[in-house]
């Protein structure tokens, strides 16, 4: 029988009402929107992208895309059973959203087994280790990302281009001082990259579309290109001379910046919840990510950035934070 979430008692003739509080994880608020909508929205936003992937390079990709998830969900159900919790957390979505996260930053000629391991890794090390959905203060998926570049280096930079030779990203080309694809090319996709940051124009319109439903806010990554943007035009880069002289449309449309700035530096557990924190989240990865990129050992840091900047999040919202009515 169900119970009802106001109890009457009797208290000296008079019936009192007695409300039962939800215990919930925090933050408690709430749009309208659950958990499971909203994972499975962001889902059909990177759906385009990821099927761009697919015709871009070829059908080893859906095996590469559906082993990110299957490992996710499986390490998922695997993690609850051990911890005697309720499998029914799986049909959140969050585990397959993962998955696919954590397949489209890998190489489109990656190995299974090693998508395998990033996603299960991802789920254990990158949530569940601290917690859970919720608990997490870290994005699992660039935790997972983290893990593989560290452990398999050469591997997770083997990129490929359409016809599946061996190539270089528009990032490592303008290192190595080479010559750039054009900015059509590497808006529409046909560059060498991860499977899901090639496609820059979709992730575009799938970041619109999130943001248009409500489900991110906009000041992170709209701040976070801006900043990218500007950085790379104000400030040389290493070996060069001079300021207010660098190309800010290559470094947008180039690398996962896209991917990073709608689809991971977004995430609501691991970012601030204030207004301000936002900004402040946006700025930040947009610096790490251009200082890296002009100044740093990998032509590329989003991974980077967006995990710095999650790990000073408690710190950004305890001073942007209202304070409380009679509290210092």
């Amino acid at each position: 029988m169900p119970v009802s979430p106001v109890k009457e008692i009797f208290q000296e003739g008079t019936i009192v009402e007695i409300k039962k509080l939800a215990i919930s994880s925090s933050p408690h608020l709430h749009s309208g929107v659950t958990v499971r909508q909203a994972m499975w929205l962001v889902v059909l936003a990177l759906a385009p992208a990821a099927l761009f992937a697919v015709f871009h390079f070829g059908w080893y990709v859906v095996a590469i895309l559906v082993t990110g998830v299957l490992a996710a969900v499986l390490g998922e159900v695997a993690i609850l059973h051990f911890q005697k919790k309720p499998l029914t957390v799986v049909q959140d979505g969050s585990a397959a959203l993962t998955g696919l996260l954590l397949a489209l930053n890998v190489p489109a000629g990656a190995p299974l087994w090693m998508v395998a391991i990033g996603s299960v890794l991802a789920i254990a090390i990158g949530k569940h280790v601290f917690g859970g959905l919720g608990y997490n203060p870290f994005n699992p998926a660039l935790v997972g990302r983290a893990i593989l570049v560290s452990s398999w280096p050469a591997r997770m930079t083997a990129w490929v281009g359409p016809d599946l030779v061996s190539s270089a990203t528009p990032l490592a080309l303008l290192r190595a001082g080479e010559a750039l694809p054009a900015y059509s090319d590497m808006l529409l996709g046909f560059k060498a990259g991860s499977i899901g940051e090639v496609a820059v124009l979709l992730l575009l319109v799938g970041g619109v579309f999130l943001i248009y439903k409500k489900i991110i806010d906009w000041k992170i990554p709209f701040f976070y290109i801006a900043t990218v943007a500007f950085l790379t035009w104000a400030l040389p880069a290493r070996g060069q001379v001079g300021y207010f002289s660098g190309d800010p449309l290559f470094h947008v449309l180039s690398g996962g910046l896209m991917l990073g700035a709608f689809f991971m530096a977004t995430d609501w557990v691991t970012t601030p919840v204030t207004k301000l924190g936002r900004v402040i989240m946006g700025l930040g990865a947009g610096i790490i990510t251009a200082v890296i990129r002009l100044y740093g050992g990998l032509p590329e840091g989003v991974t980077y950035a967006i995990l710095i900047m999650n790990g000073l999040t408690p710190l950004i919202d305890r001073y942007t934070m209202g304070r409380r009515f009679g509290v210092r």
